[in-house]
C-alpha cells in the first residue's frame, strides 16, 4: 500500500526537502491554505498532512479550521510545522485538530519517525474501520435473522389462538394498531417520552397480538360459549393470563437470557387483567405495580372488547364505549393512559373500522 501525503508550505525549499525523504510515498504539494484545501478536496484518500502554520492566502489555522468543519475530511491526519518560538501556535494548532508538530529549521530525522508512526496509526485506523464495516454487516444479519424468528414465532403462536377462535384474528390486529398509535401519542407526553423510545414502542406493537395467547389453554365450550359464563367458568377464563406467562417463562432459562421482547410480552399479558385499583387478576396489583404495558394494553383491550360484537354479546356504540373508558380512569385504568386514548380517539375509531370484520 502506498501512502498518499500532502505537503503544504511556501518554502520551496521545505518542500522540495520534504518531499525528497518522502520518496517512496506518493505525495502532493500546495504553497498554500487554499491551495492545499483544493488539493484535499480532489483527493479525499489523503493519509497524511504536513502543513505550515504561516503562509500567504489562507493560514494553516485556517486550513485546519475548514478540515474541523466537514465530517468529509473527519479521517485526515495533520502534523503541523512551527518555528521554535511559536509554542502559542503549536498549542493552537493542536487544540484545532492537528495530531503533532514539529519545528523548523525541520529535523529530518524527527520527522520521518513522526510521519512513520501517524502512517502506522492510519493503517490500524483504516483497518479496524474495515473490521468495523465487516462486524456491523454481521450484526445487522443476525438481528435480521432474529427479528425474523421473533415475528415468525409470534405469528405462529397466535395461530393456535386463531384457529380455534376467529374472532381474535381482528381483535389481534386492531388492538397492535392501536397500541402503536396509543404509544406514538404518549411518547408527546412528558412522564412517557423518555420510557417509550422508539425502540420500545416497535417491540410493544410486535408483541401485542401475544396478550390473549393463554386462551389455547381454555376449553372450547367455555372460550366459545354463546351465553353468560357461570362464576366455575369466569374463574376457568382467568387461567389463560398464568398460561400465556408460564408458556413464555418455560422458553427461557434463567434472567440473563430473557430476551426483551420475551420479558415484554409477558409483561403484557400478565398486566392486560389488572386494574389501576387493585381489583383486577391474577395478582390483584395496584397502581404503578402494574407494568406499564399491562396498563397500556388494558386500555385497548377493554376498548376493542366494548365495540366489537363477540358470541355472547352485542357491540357496544363508540359513544357507550369512550363513557366506559372514561368512567374507568383511576379505577379500572391507569389515567393518564385512559385520558391520552381518549384524545385520539378518533384516530383508534379509525383503526378499528378499518379492520372490522
Amino acid at each position: 500500500m502506498k501512502y498518499k501525503i500532502l505537503i503544504v508550505d511556501d518554502s520551496l525549499t521545505d518542500r522540495m526537502i520534504i518531499s525528497n525523504m518522502l520518496k517512496e510515498f506518493d505525495i502532493l504539494t500546495a504553497t498554500n491554505g487554499a491551495e492545499a484545501m483544493e488539493t484535499i478536496d480532489r483527493n479525499l484518500d489523503i493519509d497524511l498532512i504536513i502543513l505550515d502554520l504561516n503562509m500567504p492566502v489562507m493560514t494553516g489555522f485556517a486550513v485546519l479550521e475548514r478540515l474541523r468543519s466537514d465530517v468529509r475530511y473527519a479521517g485526515l491526519r495533520v502534523i503541523i510545522l512551527t518555528n521554535f518560538d511559536e509554542i502559542e501556535n503549536e498549542i493552537r494548532g493542536l487544540e484545532l485538530g492537528a495530531v503533532d508538530y514539529i519545528r523548523k529549521p525541520v529535523n529530518i530525522q524527527s520527522l520521518r519517525i513522526r510521519i512513520d508512526i501517524h502512517l502506522k496509526l492510519k493503517s490500524m485506523q483504516k483497518k479496524v474501520e474495515a473490521d468495523n464495516v465487516v462486524l456491523d454487516s454481521l450484526v445487522a444479519e443476525r438481528t435480521r435473522e432474529l427479528v425474523g424468528t421473533r415475528d415468525i414465532t409470534i405469528h405462529a403462536l397466535v395461530g393456535l389462538l386463531e384457529v380455534r377462535n376467529y374472532e381474535s384474528y381482528n381483535h389481534t390486529i386492531r388492538t397492535q394498531k392501536m397500541m402503536h398509535r396509543l404509544c406514538e401519542h404518549l411518547q408527546t407526553k412528558p412522564k412517557f417520552m423518555e420510557i417509550l423510545t422508539d425502540a420500545y414502542v416497535r417491540e410493544l406493537t410486535t408483541t401485542t397480538p401475544l396478550h390473549d395467547i393463554g386462551k389455547v389453554g381454555i376449553p372450547d365450550h367455555i372460550l366459545l360459549k354463546p351465553g353468560k359464563l357461570t362464576p366455575e367458568e369466569f374463574e376457568v377464563i382467568k387461567k389463560h393470563v398464568d398460561y400465556g406467562v408460564i408458556a413464555l417463562q418455560n422458553e427461557v432459562v434463567g434472567d440473563a437470557l430473557v430476551p426483551s421482547f420475551v420479558k415484554t410480552a409477558i409483561d403484557i399479558i400478565g398486566g392486560h387483567h389488572e386494574k389501576y385499583d387493585g381489583t383486577g387478576y391474577p395478582k390483584g396489583l395496584k397502581g404503578e405495580q402494574i407494568s406499564l404495558p399491562g396498563r397500556l394494553m388494558a386500555v385497548i383491550d377493554v376498548f376493542d372488547a366494548l365495540i366489537s360484537k363477540r358470541v355472547y354479546k352485542e357491540a357496544f356504540s363508540y359513544d357507550t364505549s369512550v363513557a366506559i373508558i372514561r368512567e374507568g380512569a383511576g379505577t379500572h385504568f391507569d389515567p393518564d393512559v385512559a385520558f391520552a386514548f381518549l384524545e385520539i380517539v378518533d384516530d383508534i375509531r379509525t383503526i378499528a373500522e378499518q379492520y372490522s370484520r
